[in-house]
């Protein structure tokens, strides 16, 4: 099934009415997240109409507290990537300004759900708050349910080591480097993509080429040298070593923006323009500065080498 990417409500048509619905940022589509999806989808099927995603660009606590807002497991591109994976019909990705932000939550029901969409049944979480001032709840969700004719279904809940699946675990694991517990939870190894620019070419100086990825958004709190697998635009998935942080030997402004180098094993092809898919799979060392360029080579030389041997296992 190919997932329709509906842009803003007014991008709606009588089309997409009917449907069963859940809301939320879905960052990462993590295990959890998956369950819901399924349960979505299996409703819908039941139903006899479409799934449906909504979710927000930027997420509201991003444009509400920016500098408060956590950093995002994945971009709205790999959200969306995701979420096709998971055979939903319909996402519908609503830009979140102050317009939207103050629907009193009885319009965001009747014009939104009602109207707009005739959802047939919604998933959302018992901590669910929508509308104006976050005014609208699950019980007013189900009180208009009476009314206008459609349920509210309870979400599943997922749980791993004994404890609930969320972004906010994943984030603590790659905090501290535990790519196999955050492997646990999203299900496959962590991954940033992004199209490769050319860079400062310091790597090709050093004997080090590296792919370079200028990351856009806020990157999850992960900083550091990993042992990676670059998916090319042909599909093949190489081995090699990367640096995600902001290079601090070459420029110590910490306010530099976050950059992806990515040094492939054995390889000699032009990437540039390229968008590549890194999969993380074994965190080597945090970033770090050195006192040269030679030592910096010295050091990348020896991730390369580890990255190598922890791959070839």
């Amino acid at each position: 099934m190919k997932t329709t990417l509906i842009r803003g409500t007014h991008n709606l048509k009588p089309a997409h009415r009917g449907c069963v619905l859940t809301i939320g940022n879905y960052d990462g589509i993590h295990l959890g997240h998956q369950a819901v999806l399924t349960s979505v989808r299996e409703r819908a099927s039941e139903l006899g109409v479409a799934s449906m995603v909504m979710t927000f660009e930027p997420t509201p606590m991003e444009y509400f507290a920016p500098e408060e807002a956590p950093a995002r497991l994945s971009s709205l591109r790999e959200t969306v990537q995701d979420i096709c994976a998971q055979h939903i019909a319909r996402l519908l990705c609503i830009n979140f300004d102050q317009r939207f932000a103050d629907l009193s939550p009885q319009v965001f029901i009747e014009h939104l759900l009602v109207e707009k969409l005739y959802i047939r049944e919604i998933l959302v979480g018992e901590d669910f708050r929508f509308g104006s001032q976050r005014a609208g709840d699950v019980q007013l969700l189900r009180e208009q349910g009476e009314r206008y004719g459609f349920s509210v279904a309870p979400m599943p809940t997922v749980e791993q080591g004994g404890a609930r699946v969320s972004s906010t675990r994943i984030r603590d694991a790659l905090a501290i480097g535990d790519l196999a517990s955050v492997e646990a939870l999203l299900g496959r190894p962590y991954r940033v993509s992004g199209r490769v620019i050319k860079g400062a070419q310091l790597g090709r100086t050093l004997n080090v080429p590296t792919a370079n990825i200028k990351l856009r958004r806020k990157p999850a709190p992960c900083y550091g040298v990993y042992a990676v697998e670059a998916e090319l635009e042909d599909g093949r998935r190489l081995p090699a070593a990367a640096s995600l942080g902001i290079r601090p030997t070459v420029d110590n402004d910490s306010g530099k923006q976050c950059l992806l180098e990515v040094h492939i094993l054995d390889f000699n092809e032009d990437l540039y323009g390229q968008r590549l898919n890194v999969h993380f799979r074994h965190y080597l060392r945090p970033e770090a500065r050195f006192d040269d360029t030679q030592a910096l080579r010295t050091q990348m030389l020896a991730d390369i080498e580890q990255a190598r041997s922890l791959l070839a296992r």
